[in-house]
């Protein structure tokens, strides 16, 4: 354990202090507020019977911030480290692959986390000088967040597993974002009540992650996307262990 939390420390110190890191939280910031002065421009004084967390998710800086903060964050997981040859002094101290991709998700995790935090001022500004007591509905928006983060640990994996692959960082992060995003869009696609169902139809509704969101927003916690989020990205960890055992038959 105490190597996993210095794995872990490493990695959310080498997320701080670059200027890729601030690059993303300021980007998110600027791109949250946005959204805000949108939704509350879009309302013009007037009342809403809808909670501005749901309001907000639909939003499209909200897809924007959700899809690429992912590949941003985690391109360097592995790709950096590999460029900068500092990969293979990481890979001969006494610590096991395991540990080295769970610590490097951790990390990619918590500064995920870290990053949607900064959304909370914009919350209470809203709720100060609002005078309806639904305009924010902390239950509503716990679950999103509790979803933000589901989803950000699915796209956190992804990430982590194509940056596994390749020692390139661009190439990292445009694998990551298309995965990422050829998911989102499968919700596009998701048939409505009336449609029959088929088997394929039944996958694509269970793979819908827009719509699990959606559910989040409105305050419904379903455990359909959790599981989902979870097998998921155990499954996304578990081919970047494989990819990091993979070296050793080179």
């Amino acid at each position: 354990m105490r190597t996993f939390w210095s794995l872990f420390r490493r990695e959310m110190g080498s997320q701080l202090l670059s200027w890729n890191g601030y690059a993303v939280v300021a980007s998110a910031l600027f791109a949250q507020g946005v959204s805000f002065v949108i939704i509350l421009y879009e309302l013009n004084g007037r009342p809403s019977a809808t909670p501005i967390t749901h309001l907000f998710y639909t939003t499209w800086l909200f897809w924007i911030i959700l899809l690429l903060t992912g590949p941003v964050i985690t391109m360097r997981v592995f790709a950096l480290e590999k460029s900068t040859g500092t990969f293979e002094t990481l890979m001969t101290t006494p610590v096991s692959d395991l540990q080295v991709v769970l610590a490097k998700f951790a990390g990619a995790l918590g500064f995920y986390v870290l990053m949607w935090l900064v959304l909370l001022p914009a919350v209470v500004v809203v709720s100060r000088l609002s005078n309806g007591p639904t305009v924010v509905d902390l239950g509503a928006m716990a679950t999103l967040a509790f979803g933000i983060s589901l989803v950000g640990s699915l796209f956190m994996a992804v990430g982590c597993f194509t940056s596994a692959l390749t020692r390139s960082q661009i190439i990292a992060a445009v694998v990551c974002f298309a995965l990422c995003f050829s998911l989102v869009l499968l919700s596009q696609f998701s048939p409505d009540e009336t449609s029959r169902p088929t088997l394929l139809n039944q996958l694509v509704l269970h793979l819908s992650l827009a719509t699990y969101v959606s559910d989040f927003a409105q305050g419904i916690v379903d455990s359909r996307p959790v599981v989902l989020c979870l097998s998921m990205t155990a499954f996304f960890l578990f081919l970047t262990w494989r990819v990091m055992e993979s070296r050793r038959w080179k």
